[in-house]
């Protein structure tokens, strides 16, 4: 049974050769991203997940430096709409993975539809129960199409997220991000994060990795070093040269 509140928000080995290592993986994730898209045989889609300002936003624009921007998509879920709530709640997801080649990024997900009901009582225990399994079987059926599925929650302590809130107020760059309901959700952090435990114990088809978020650069380090493992095992070529010419010779 995993409890978030035993995992570090922070990487406590953090040392220099950590920090230097990570431009050239993500330059890396560059080159193989590209190759993944030019193959175009297999897909990624990376699921981030974590309580208001946990960095969701600022780890894609990371992740993605060195990505072209071809064959990549970043969408974030918010409140259904109109549209959205007349269908099944998996069917504005599914529209949204990645085809083969292609690299996509939710900015929140599936999940949030079984968190937030969970938390203000949207709908009865029974339907967001049923969800749990369909969730799991929406994950395998994505994989099922050469798609590797990467999740990860972003964990930030209590203190942590207060004192990133409260930068919204006092930060011109970052007056944007601020919302008066991120404080009212505040005041449900625990219960927030015991859906959340319940999510990454019961929704474990694919594995859910738990993010050290409290500094940027460790949560970039971390995310980063499973994405690049993860290209690296789908073993990508580039594709070989299609010609009927025998003469390859360049014309004067």
């Amino acid at each position: 049974m995993i409890k978030i509140k035993e995992y570090s928000t922070i990487i406590e080995d953090w040392d220099n050769e950590k920090k230097m290592s990570v431009k050239k993986r993500l330059k890396e994730i560059g080159v193989l991203h590209y190759k993944m898209y030019a193959e175009g045989k297999s897909s990624l889609l990376i699921v981030f997940q974590g309580l208001d300002a946990s960095g969701k936003d600022g780890l894609t624009n990371s992740l993605l430096r060195y990505c072209n921007p071809v064959g990549i998509s970043v969408k974030s879920f918010k409140k259904p709409t109109a549209e959205e709530f007349s269908h099944d709640f998996l069917w504005r997801v599914h529209k949204h993975t990645p085809g083969k080649g292609n690299l996509h990024i939710f900015i929140r997900s599936h999940y949030e539809d079984i968190l937030v009901p969970s938390v203000k009582g949207y709908y009865t225990p029974e339907l967001i129960e049923e969800r749990y399994g369909l969730i799991n079987d929406f994950e395998r059926l994505v994989s099922h199409n050469d798609t590797t599925v990467l999740k990860f929650f972003l964990n930030v302590s209590k203190e942590e997220q207060e004192k990133r809130l409260r930068e919204r107020l006092v930060n011109p760059k970052k007056y944007w991000k601020h919302n008066d309901g991120d404080w009212e959700t505040r005041k449900k952090f625990d219960q927030y994060l015991e859906v959340y435990e319940k999510i990454i114990n019961r929704c474990n088809v694919v594995p859910w990795h738990i993010v050290p978020s409290e500094k940027n650069s460790h949560k970039l380090y971390y995310v980063s070093k499973v994405v690049f493992e993860a290209l690296q095992k789908m073993d990508l070529q580039w594709p070989a040269l299609e010609t009927e010419f025998t003469d390859l010779s360049v014309p004067e």
